[in-house]
């Protein structure tokens, strides 16, 4: 009787010890990571409270005593006044032409790579260099290089065959910002298509090549379903990195000619009119936006991350 009764108890006791052991565990392996949590924390975290709390205040750095609480007048100010809306309409525009631009030729391009040809090393080396380059010497290089009316090399070509001498920046300024940027982020893409090319299943293309499927059969029905993932994460990832893009419209145009886009309005209220609330609050639906698309980038990688596991 004594037996059975003890045996109970020292099994709850058991159960009793285990989940306080496997916190210190828990607690243990975490620790070394503590740090680098606390340093992100006051690095990232801190500044952007702080932003949030400006974005809420009429503050002019010029004026700092007269700075006063304003609720969200800044965030209907960002959203109702009509250089700051163009400014959006601006990140937006230039954010989808790109992403979408880029996409269609790293495509091209990964299709390109994918296939077997003598000097595919060095021609994959080469595409690859345009997204190595810091992005205000890219457009260093597109302004001076390509776009100078003077010595630039497109009006250069275009003299040689004798056609006009536009003033490309002045003529086309939108388009002049977007064509550098395809330049640099077509093969961030193509880098990203071409590993879900070759992430496709051979044996399912060669069965397709047997039954007697063209090549634009096998594209349609077979890689591009395929691809649907990629080009998903590819579209999200661009999307959050040239939604907050700075380097090309400050080193081009300078925000002029209707290229602001909102990165750069908040540089202008920020740096140029003092006005630290109103450059905060247009910074923070920067933020918002990169956030919503970072989440939905995040379940793309996941679900690409569980598709794959599924294979193995």
């Amino acid at each position: 009787m004594t037996a059975t009764t003890t045996a109970p108890v020292a099994t709850a006791h058991i159960r009793t010890a285990d989940p306080s052991k496997a916190r210190l565990r828990a607690w243990a392996t975490r620790a070394p990571l503590l740090p680098a949590l606390v340093f992100m924390i006051v690095v990232t975290q801190l500044p952007f409270v702080a932003t949030v709390v400006i974005s809420f205040f009429d503050w002019n750095a010029l004026y700092p005593k007269a700075r006063h609480f304003t609720g969200v007048d800044n965030y209907k100010e960002v959203l109702t006044d009509a250089d700051l809306r163009q400014s959006v309409w601006t990140t937006v525009l230039l954010t989808v032409t790109v992403v979408l631009v880029s996409l269609v030729l790293g495509l091209l391009l990964a299709l390109l790579l994918d296939r077997r040809f003598r000097g595919r090393g060095v021609v994959r080396t080469l595409l690859i260099a345009p997204f190595l380059v810091v992005p205000v010497a890219a457009a260093l290089l597109w302004k001076h290089v390509l776009y100078n009316p003077e010595y630039g090399l497109l009006n250069g070509l275009l003299h040689y065959v004798g056609g006009p001498q536009p003033d490309w920046i002045s003529h086309t300024p939108l388009l002049a910002v977007e064509a550098s940027l395809v330049w640099q982020w077509t093969p961030f893409m193509m880098l990203i298509l071409l590993a879900g090319l070759q992430s496709r299943d051979q044996q399912q293309m060669e069965a397709a090549r047997v039954d007697g499927a063209s090549d634009w059969q096998m594209f349609r029905y077979l890689t591009l379903p395929h691809l649907r993932r990629y080009l998903e994460l590819g579209a999200l990832l661009g999307s959050i990195y040239i939604v907050q893009n700075f380097d090309a419209v400050f080193t081009i145009t300078s925000g002029g000619l209707g290229t602001a886009n909102l990165p750069y309005t908040v540089y202008q209220s920020f740096y140029q009119a003092h006005e630290n609330g109103l450059a905060s609050a247009a910074g923070v639906l920067v933020v918002i936006g990169s956030i919503i698309i970072a989440t939905f980038a995040l379940r793309v990688v996941s679900s690409l991350f569980r598709e794959e596991a599924g294979r193995a």
